[in-house]
């Protein structure tokens, strides 16, 4: 009986050396794909989604094809660039009959673009982020009727910086893409 015990005991060692070393070589291909992967979401992180103001064509879809409940799309509005204007292209609607802010005179559906009084005749604007839905009807309006002071841009801080936005998906001017986060918002020029 010792014989056969004695038999025995090299097969069972020569499994376990075996057993051994198919663990080793799965944890070792475990461990090269986590390393490619976690090298692979770390140059992702470097980048994420803009609109070029340039390409933008503002049909609207920014506001109805985020993922989230709000969009991520948000007016901006270029200081530098605006005309100060009394009659603003973004802020009212063509065609108004009086120039009041009752709200069937104004762009924004949502009362997100305010205005202060500077002096005869000029106006400051800005816009109240927490109002804005990205719709882009104001800076249809701003860059039809003025001199396109008002643009749109995704705030990275309430981006969710999905793998593949859906915006950019239905974008028709391809104004979506993915930049490198250490360049800055590509904002208009001032």
């Amino acid at each position: 009986m010792k014989e056969d015990n004695n038999k025995k005991s090299p097969i069972e060692r020569r499994k376990f050396l075996q057993m051994l070393g198919k663990v080793a070589a799965g944890g070792s291909i475990l461990f090269v794909a986590g390393k490619l992967t976690t090298r692979l979401n770390q140059q992702e992180a470097g980048y994420y989604w803009q609109i070029d103001p340039e390409k933008c064509t503002q049909c609207g879809r920014c506001e109805t094809h985020c993922v989230l409940n709000v969009s991520a799309v948000k007016c901006f509005h270029a200081n530098k660039v605006c005309g100060y204007c009394d009659l603003c292209g973004g802020y009212y609607r063509s065609n108004v009959k009086e120039l009041n802010t009752a709200a069937e005179n104004l762009m924004c559906p949502t009362g997100a673009i305010k205005r202060k009084f500077v002096e005869d005749p000029y106006f400051e604007y800005s816009i109240d982020e927490s109002l804005c839905n990205g719709c882009g009807k104001c800076v249809k309006g701003c860059t039809s009727f003025g001199n396109g002071s008002l643009y749109l841009q995704i705030k990275r801080d309430l981006c969710v910086d999905c793998n593949e936005c859906q915006i950019a998906k239905v974008c028709p001017s391809k104004a979506i893409t993915r930049v490198p986060i250490a360049m800055a918002y590509n904002l208009k020029d001032e």
